[in-house]
């Protein structure tokens, strides 16, 4: 990547519809890189491991604004730390971790945002509840009333051509717009959280409101 990251910043932005979020994805990437990705413009950054975030924050304080976003798996033993670290989880993505971030969230005195983790297609890498299991548990998960559950996340199988892509991504917008016509107290559906840099354009096309993009901005990670 010859271009810097405040010229990659800018055509990716040029890019997006005014209503897709930009999380820049900055897990195993260096603060200093961090700093330029803010300077550019950034104040969304998404991570994936709690002690990696949590020394970044610490040297980053100075920068007050920043919105942190938990994209990664959460296991229910750090369920606290998250809460504590993240603004965001998009990773929420069976009951038993929804119930658990939700007495943490009351006893902590925290009312995070969340992203439901759905698989449209089988798949044994990913977590996240497939279609008919989560529609299951939403009376349950509409009880969670410590946390905002604004949307679903999703991430394609590895392997897919662009138009089974495209099709997962239309899937999920179409499963949101099926959750949010149930007219939930608890559970809104303002939110996909879906595409990252191989894919992001296909999940925009999709109705994507948040695409979350590393590699593209900041290159490989070792």
């Amino acid at each position: 990547m010859s271009s810097s990251i405040s010229e990659r910043i800018a055509v990716i932005r040029a890019s997006l519809p005014d209503s897709v979020r930009l999380i820049a994805v900055s897990k195993q990437v260096p603060t200093a890189l961090i700093r330029e990705a803010y300077a550019a413009g950034i104040r969304d950054f998404g991570e994936n491991r709690i002690q990696e975030t949590a020394s970044k924050q610490s040297e980053l304080q100075d920068l007050s604004d920043i919105t942190w976003h938990l994209i990664g798996n959460l296991q229910s033993n750090k369920a606290k730390k998250a809460l504590e670290l993240f603004d965001w989880i998009h990773s929420v993505d069976n009951l038993q971790i929804t119930q658990r971030l939700d007495t943490l969230a009351q006893q902590i005195g925290v009312s995070p945002q969340v992203c439901l983790q759905v698989k449209i297609l089988p798949d044994a890498n990913k977590s996240g509840w497939m279609v008919p299991d989560l529609l299951a548990d939403l009376a349950a998960l509409n009880q969670c009333k410590n946390l905002q559950i604004q949307g679903l996340m999703t991430i394609p199988p590895c392997g897919l051509a662009d138009a089974e892509i495209l099709n997962v991504f239309n899937s999920t917008n179409k499963l949101a717009k099926a959750i949010e016509s149930q007219n939930w107290s608890n559970i809104t559906m303002q939110h996909l959280s879906m595409g990252m840099s191989g894919d992001y354009q296909l999940a925009v096309q999709a109705g994507a409101t948040i695409v979350r993009l590393g590699t593209i901005l900041f290159g490989e990670r070792t």
